[in-house]
């Protein structure tokens, strides 16, 4: 039985591409990563002051109405 040097070709570049692809992760990626999370944060400690600030006007306006309603 004889292989074509076509199919060995094709098998040799199909291996070389699977052993590209499990490389780490490079020095980018990791960056990328951080810039992720810390805009995550950013957004959470976002949604906490507004949720905090929303609470407090409502406290104020609660308060006005105590008052006006004498």
């Amino acid at each position: 039985m004889k292989v074509k040097p076509a199919l060995i070709m094709i098998m040799m570049i199909l291996g070389a591409t699977v052993v590209g692809c499990e490389s780490s992760e490079g020095p980018a990626e990791r960056a990328g990563k951080q810039i992720d999370q810390a805009a995550e944060q950013a957004g959470d400690t976002i949604d906490e002051a507004v949720e905090k600030t929303g609470e407090k006007i409502e406290e104020a306006g609660d308060a006005i109405r105590e008052k006006t309603d004498d």
